[in-house]
């Protein structure tokens, strides 16, 4: 018999190579090549046509009422979902560790179960494998997340995992996570690349056959990247990244792949002791209340997905001491800051050579669309002057190494929004801005530099 030839093989995309080296080439991570044996391959002829289990059908003649759509209980997660599960779907939910993903995941069950029960339905199966139940009990309870209808099972091989589904026939099944799962007919070690598609492979075959819809937890590699073979994300129907800093309250969830619907939606969710909890109006997280104008200080509206977000920009200047000015950011492009800088100088004079800089947002929101440029340069000459902007006022487009503003999508949205907050002016480019997309009670203000915006937003005389 000839003898198996020894290869190595990378745990993040599944390159081979004969030798070892330390950095993959495909994928460039860095030590990350196991060894690893093929199997036996046994020659095969020309395939022999089958007789097909199902008769081929015209498409409008396919029923449609098995996959109608189901609420999970969180209309964040049904909004990023394009109105809720679909009955077979398989989702995949990634996201750094700590947060947040099972915490979303069983508060989600426990509603599904409370759901499943009134609509007397199966009871929904939670399936752990990286805590024993009694730790998935303890978090349960603090965020109020029981259910008699709730099964909860400590498992990690997928024989057992599938008798449980087998046994019970659940309307909804949660695993946490895909990478502690393993098949006992597959070489190799939990989280590796033969174990995490087979163990998906078989969740997706459950899924689709019994039309049950399957929620995955998937870990992420230190660069944010899922974590195990990319053609993980090709076989699920549904990619869902769960994101926030571990400081900061607001979580958000986008759709990176959705086979039954858009991936420009974004959910938003407020974590706090008590658990998770959507959040339909986040933009007071992102607004600082003040009692009167404060100068160094402006509100801009982004673009989240199609969802527009109030954000308040903070700049404060200072005398540099000795050694070169600081410049400091904390939710903005370091790089659009820098640009600002230089815009107001060779623009507009304003010179912050010999000053320090800091520039950050309120509550922990990051923005890094071109939109913000306008709000951030106002905030800038504002802190700078020692002028503050207009009351009820917020800034929106996108500013040029020229000066000159330019359009940004979505001018009717952002507007809208900052109306429905109780914003009464408002400063945008007059390049691409019509009439009608200003709201009734804003008086909108188009501009065509950022100099004509500074004088209509800070004045000559303001203190």
């Amino acid at each position: 018999m000839a003898k198996s030839k020894t290869s190595y093989q990378c745990t993040e995309c599944g390159w081979q190579t004969t030798k070892w080296v330390g950095q993959c080439r495909e994928c460039q991570a860095w030590s990350t090549l196991e060894e690893h044996t093929p199997t036996a391959q046994t020659a095969t002829g020309p395939v022999t046509a089958l007789a097909p289990k199902s008769a081929a059908k015209p498409i409008n003649e396919i029923s449609a009422h098995l996959t109608a759509r189901r609420s999970t209980g969180v209309s964040e997660l049904d909004r990023v979902l394009g109105g809720g599960i679909v009955p077979g779907a398989v989702i995949l939910l990634t996201g750094e560790p700590g947060v947040g993903k099972s915490t979303l995941l069983l508060e989600v069950s426990a509603k599904a179960a409370a759901q499943s029960r009134a609509d007397q339905k199966n009871p929904v199966l939670y399936i752990t494998g990286e805590e024993s139940a009694a730790q998935v009990r303890l978090r349960a309870e603090r965020i109020e997340a029981l259910d008699e209808d709730l099964l909860l099972a400590s498992e990690t091989e997928l024989g057992a995992i599938l008798g449980h589904i087998e046994a019970h026939q659940p309307s909804l099944v949660v695993i946490d996570s895909i990478q502690t799962m393993f098949s006992a007919n597959v070489e190799g070690s939990a989280g590796g690349i033969a174990q995490v598609r087979a163990v998906a492979s078989a969740l997706i075959a459950v899924a689709k056959q019994q039309n049950v819809p399957v929620l995955l937890v998937g870990h992420v590699t230190k660069d944010g990247n899922i974590a195990g073979p990319r053609v993980l994300e090709h076989l699920v129907d549904v990619v869902c990244h769960f994101e926030g800093e571990r400081h900061a309250q607001l979580r958000l969830l986008r759709a990176i792949k959705n086979r039954y619907g858009a991936t420009d939606e974004v959910g938003c969710f407020e974590m706090s002791d008590a658990g998770i909890k959507g959040l339909a109006d986040p933009s007071g997280l992102f607004l600082d209340e003040v009692a009167a104008q404060v100068p160094g200080t402006c509100v801009t509206v982004t673009l989240e997905g199609r969802r527009p977000l109030a954000t308040q920009l903070q700049a404060l200047v200072a005398r540099a001491g000795a050694g070169s000015p600081r410049r400091t950011t904390s939710g903005v492009d370091n790089s659009r800051v820098a640009m600002m800088l230089a815009v107001c100088q060779a623009r507009l004079g304003i010179d912050f050579s010999s000053l320090e800089v800091y520039v950050s947002t309120v509550g922990g929101a990051k923005t890094t669309e071109p939109a913000v440029d306008l709000c951030l340069a106002l905030a800038l000459i504002s802190a700078a002057s020692d002028r503050s902007p207009k009351a009820d006022l917020v800034a929106i487009g996108e500013v040029g190494l020229t000066g000159q503003l330019r359009s940004v999508s979505g001018m009717q949205r952002r507007l809208s929004e900052a109306a429905r907050l109780g914003f009464k002016q408002a400063l945008v480019p007059s390049q691409g801005f019509q009439p009608q997309f200003a709201p009734k009670g804003m008086k909108v203000t188009p501009v065509s530099s950022l100099k004509e915006a500074v004088a209509f937003a800070l004045g000559q005389g303001q203190k």
